[in-house]
């Protein structure tokens, strides 16, 4: 957590030396909504990756969201409710499926999920016919809204977290879903029920990017279809930088979310550079190795080799001195 954060103020630092206009009170306020779904969606990826596996149908789960949150309700704030509702059963139904395929039929879960999101696409399509729609006004209100001066998109984001760490910080149950992810067969050998586990983490996933997709479909007036396309490598990056080991185990929701406002001031920092999208898409991946880099490597055993390599060194020049 505190490498995050440390990343965090510095690169607030870096934005008000060098992009002044990136770290203004608009800038912020125009950041944080989609720094929220992004925490949210990145909680998902969380779990997932704690129980070892990865979940890429982040894109066809939140296009599928939005289009259902825009297109159902037709502008008529009436109709919000069922829209929403049909979103989280079927994200509840993809999450059951993505958990099957991937716990109990074996399958790897970068097939199973891509296969996953590939078919939310054809129902996107199907519903939409790629064709964009306007949101509600009661839905623009309630993700797009100042409550106290903070967009209210950052207060669900915050519950999402809380929620999600009192889960597995403070519960039996979440105790035991990250000792499934640190050691699957040592959970087995205990008795544990551990393709349930492994199941319920990609179902919770999936109700997380509905939550973030329907906000995100209220933060933008008149959102793409394809909405969530741009979002599978940050949900990552996010996991990665907020220090959850892509072996699965111990996870971090509150880092992970600290992560998301990082990425998404990033982005902004950039932006205000006008650099090309591409660049932006590779400052992403860019974070992401460093992410993998700080944590995946044995930092004190590399150390240990470079200064044993240096005496051995400085032996050599001696004796042949």
């Amino acid at each position: 957590m505190s490498t995050i954060l440390g990343a965090l103020v510095m690169l607030f630092i870096i934005s008000a030396i060098f992009a002044p206009s990136s770290v203004s009170k608009g800038a912020v306020l125009g950041m944080l909504p989609f720094a929220a779904v992004l925490a949210i969606i990145g909680l998902g990826q969380t779990l997932v990756v704690q129980q070892g596996g990865i979940d890429l149908s982040v894109a066809g789960s939140v296009s599928l969201t939005v289009v259902f949150v825009t297109k159902l309700p037709d502008q008529k704030d009436n109709r919000l409710l069922y829209a929403v509702a049909v979103a989280f059963i079927v994200s509840l139904i993809a999450g059951l499926l993505n958990g099957i395929l991937v716990s109990r039929l074996g399958i790897n879960p970068i097939v199973a999920t891509l296969g996953m999101s590939s078919l939310l696409y054809a129902v996107m399509m199907i519903v939409s016919l790629g064709i964009s729609h306007r949101t509600t006004v009661l839905l623009n209100n309630i993700s797009s809204n100042l409550t106290l001066g903070i967009p209210n998109s950052i207060y669900f984001a915050i519950g999402a977290v809380i929620v999600t760490t009192l889960f597995l910080k403070m519960s039996v149950a979440g105790r035991r879903f990250e000792g499934i992810g640190a050691n699957a067969r040592a959970g087995r050998t205990a008795g544990l029920a551990v393709k349930r586990h492994q199941t319920s983490a990609y179902i919770l996933a999936q109700l997380l990017y509905c939550l973030g997709g329907v906000l995100l479909g209220g933060i933008l007036t008149q959102p793409t279809a394809y909405q969530g396309d741009s979002l599978v490598l940050p949900s990552v990056a996010t996991v990665v930088l907020g220090g959850t080991s892509l072996l699965g185990g111990r996870g971090f929701p509150a880092a992970s979310a600290v992560a998301a406002i990082f990425l998404s001031q990033l982005d902004q920092f950039v932006l205000s550079l006008k650099v090309p999208y591409a660049v932006r898409t590779l400052v992403t991946a860019m974070a992401l190795l460093v992410g993998i880099a700080l944590y995946s490597v044995n930092w004190g055993l590399v150390k240990k080799k470079i200064l044993s390599a240096l005496r051995e060194k400085k032996v050599g020049e001696i004796s042949h001195g």
